[in-house]
Protein backbone atom coordinates (compact mmCIF):
# COMPACT_ATOMS: atom_id res chain seq x y z
CA UNK A 1 0.00 0.00 0.00
CA UNK A 2 1.12 3.51 -0.79
CA UNK A 3 0.63 5.91 1.84
CA UNK A 4 -2.49 8.43 1.62
CA UNK A 5 -2.53 11.89 3.30
CA UNK A 6 -5.71 11.69 5.30
CA UNK A 7 -8.67 13.18 3.83
CA UNK A 8 -9.37 16.34 6.71
CA UNK A 9 -5.98 17.79 7.38
CA UNK A 10 -5.85 20.10 10.25
CA UNK A 11 -5.89 23.98 10.09
CA UNK A 12 -6.30 27.00 11.93
CA UNK A 13 -9.96 26.32 13.01
CA UNK A 14 -9.58 22.52 13.50
CA UNK A 15 -5.50 22.35 14.65
CA UNK A 16 -5.36 18.89 15.85
CA UNK A 17 -5.62 15.53 14.24
CA UNK A 18 -7.93 13.22 15.98
CA UNK A 19 -7.44 9.54 15.91
CA UNK A 20 -10.25 7.02 17.56
CA UNK A 21 -9.72 3.25 18.48
CA UNK A 22 -10.18 0.05 20.81
CA UNK A 23 -8.60 -0.15 24.34
CA UNK A 24 -8.05 -3.01 25.96
CA UNK A 25 -10.82 -3.42 28.83
CA UNK A 26 -13.54 -2.50 27.01
CA UNK A 27 -15.34 -4.12 23.51
CA UNK A 28 -17.55 -2.33 20.90
CA UNK A 29 -19.62 -0.27 22.59
CA UNK A 30 -19.07 -2.03 26.49
CA UNK A 31 -23.07 -4.04 26.08
CA UNK A 32 -20.80 -7.33 27.69
CA UNK A 33 -17.64 -5.25 29.20
CA UNK A 34 -19.39 -2.17 30.64
CA UNK A 35 -21.17 -4.94 33.09
CA UNK A 36 -17.79 -5.91 34.77
CA UNK A 37 -17.09 -4.64 37.73
CA UNK A 38 -13.35 -5.06 37.36
CA UNK A 39 -13.12 -3.48 34.33
CA UNK A 40 -15.42 -0.52 34.72
CA UNK A 41 -12.71 0.17 37.70
CA UNK A 42 -9.86 0.20 35.25
CA UNK A 43 -11.81 2.77 32.64
CA UNK A 44 -14.84 4.03 34.04
CA UNK A 45 -15.78 6.82 31.06
CA UNK A 46 -14.84 8.05 28.12
CA UNK A 47 -11.57 10.39 27.76
CA UNK A 48 -9.71 11.84 25.30
CA UNK A 49 -5.66 11.72 25.44
CA UNK A 50 -3.89 15.14 24.81
CA UNK A 51 -0.39 15.46 25.12
CA UNK A 52 0.78 17.57 27.84
CA UNK A 53 2.63 20.32 25.47
CA UNK A 54 -0.75 20.52 23.74
CA UNK A 55 -2.72 20.98 27.09
CA UNK A 56 -0.24 23.56 28.32
CA UNK A 57 -0.84 25.63 25.35
CA UNK A 58 -4.52 25.22 25.72
CA UNK A 59 -4.90 26.09 29.24
CA UNK A 60 -6.37 22.39 29.92
CA UNK A 61 -6.40 20.67 33.17
CA UNK A 62 -6.17 16.89 34.06
CA UNK A 63 -9.17 15.24 34.25
CA UNK A 64 -11.39 18.22 33.56
CA UNK A 65 -14.02 18.37 31.20
CA UNK A 66 -13.02 19.23 27.47
CA UNK A 67 -15.34 20.10 23.88
CA UNK A 68 -14.18 18.51 21.53
CA UNK A 69 -15.42 19.68 18.10
CA UNK A 70 -14.88 19.09 14.80
CA UNK A 71 -16.98 19.90 11.05
CA UNK A 72 -19.36 17.46 12.10
CA UNK A 73 -19.96 18.54 15.66
CA UNK A 74 -18.67 18.25 19.12
CA UNK A 75 -18.63 16.45 22.67
CA UNK A 76 -17.72 17.49 26.01
CA UNK A 77 -15.42 14.60 27.76
CA UNK A 78 -12.42 14.62 29.73
CA UNK A 79 -9.12 14.99 29.74
CA UNK A 80 -6.12 12.96 30.46
CA UNK A 81 -3.22 14.13 29.98
CA UNK A 82 -0.25 11.93 28.55
CA UNK A 83 2.92 11.34 26.55
CA UNK A 84 1.36 8.22 24.80
CA UNK A 85 0.10 10.64 22.18
CA UNK A 86 2.18 13.32 20.00
CA UNK A 87 1.93 16.89 19.93
CA UNK A 88 -0.61 17.87 17.35
CA UNK A 89 -2.57 14.57 17.62
CA UNK A 90 -5.18 13.45 20.49
CA UNK A 91 -7.23 10.13 21.15
CA UNK A 92 -10.77 9.04 22.02
CA UNK A 93 -11.28 5.72 22.76
CA UNK A 94 -14.73 4.65 20.60
CA UNK A 95 -16.25 1.92 23.47
CA UNK A 96 -18.46 5.40 25.19
CA UNK A 97 -21.76 6.22 23.97
CA UNK A 98 -21.87 9.46 26.26
CA UNK A 99 -18.86 10.65 24.47
CA UNK A 100 -19.50 8.82 20.88
CA UNK A 101 -16.41 9.74 19.43
CA UNK A 102 -17.74 8.81 15.63
CA UNK A 103 -19.79 11.88 15.49
CA UNK A 104 -17.22 13.67 14.74
CA UNK A 105 -15.27 11.95 12.42
CA UNK A 106 -16.94 12.02 8.68
CA UNK A 107 -18.57 9.25 7.32
CA UNK A 108 -17.61 10.03 3.48
CA UNK A 109 -15.89 9.66 1.35
CA UNK A 110 -15.65 6.50 1.90
CA UNK A 111 -12.29 4.82 1.64
CA UNK A 112 -11.87 3.73 -2.07
CA UNK A 113 -9.98 0.46 -1.42
CA UNK A 114 -11.99 -1.13 2.03
CA UNK A 115 -15.58 0.87 0.96
CA UNK A 116 -15.71 1.70 4.62
CA UNK A 117 -15.84 5.40 6.09
CA UNK A 118 -13.09 7.37 7.36
CA UNK A 119 -13.78 6.75 10.85
CA UNK A 120 -10.31 6.96 12.39
CA UNK A 121 -9.32 10.86 12.17
CA UNK A 122 -9.92 13.97 11.36
CA UNK A 123 -9.03 17.58 12.32
CA UNK A 124 -10.52 18.76 15.98
CA UNK A 125 -10.36 21.55 18.18
CA UNK A 126 -9.98 21.31 21.75
CA UNK A 127 -10.77 23.67 24.44
CA UNK A 128 -12.08 23.66 28.30
CA UNK A 129 -15.72 23.25 29.05
CA UNK A 130 -18.12 24.73 30.97
CA UNK A 131 -18.78 22.78 34.22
Amino acid sequence: MEHREIVEPPDSDFPLILTTGRILWHYHSRTMTGRVDGLQELVPKAYVEINPADAQALGIEEGRKVRVSSRRGSIVIRAKITERVPRGLVFIPFHFGEAAANVLTPASPLDPLAKMPSLKCCAVRVEPAEG
